[in-house]
């Protein structure tokens, strides 16, 4: 079933109450931390990545932080930020940041709503389905760098490396 098909449109539709139609859809356990945010975990093939979604009114924007844990030794951590400003490069929505004190890489996104308008389910969705994927696509290279002390642009080539054909 399309998402659009089963959620009823109207012009009040909070952004947060599309969210969590799209997580009982996807069967995701999720926790309305508040009428403005959410929060659930998605299960990818490297981690479970913490999906929080937050409406402000005041800037109508959507903002979704998708974050994993990550320990990286403090002698990498100048590697890793050259491999996270490659990656931001790569990167046409959102973006990529590591929280040092919380030991969380961060991938940000915002979805400007200005004007009164509405963000349709598939549109979020889309947005959620972004956030992991990204974080799954750089994931090896955080990894490369930090654990296998690779350099940032050799580890990169991993994220950017298409397989063609089929095994």
């Amino acid at each position: 079933m399309v998402l659009a098909e089963s959620f009823e449109f109207t012009d009040d539709i909070h952004p947060i109450d599309l969210v969590e139609h799209i997580a009982e859809h996807h069967a995701w356990e999720f926790d309305r931390i508040h009428d403005d945010q959410i929060a659930f975990a998605v299960e990818g093939q490297w981690r479970t990545y913490a999906i929080t979604l937050a409406w402000s009114a005041y800037d109508q924007t959507l903002r979704l932080i998708c974050t994993f844990e990550m320990e990286p030794p403090a002698e990498r951590m100048a590697e890793l930020y050259e491999c996270l400003n490659l990656t931001n490069d790569m990167c046409w929505a959102g973006a990529f940041t590591f929280w040092a004190d919380q030991k969380l890489m961060v991938y940000r996104y915002g979805l400007v709503l200005a004007g009164e308008q509405v963000a349709g389910p598939e549109q979020i969705d889309t947005m959620i389905n972004a956030a992991v994927l990204s974080a799954e696509r750089f994931y090896p290279a955080f990894q490369l760098v930090t654990w296998a002390e690779r350099t940032p642009k050799d580890a990169i080539q991993v994220a950017i490396a298409e397989a063609y054909g089929r095994a």
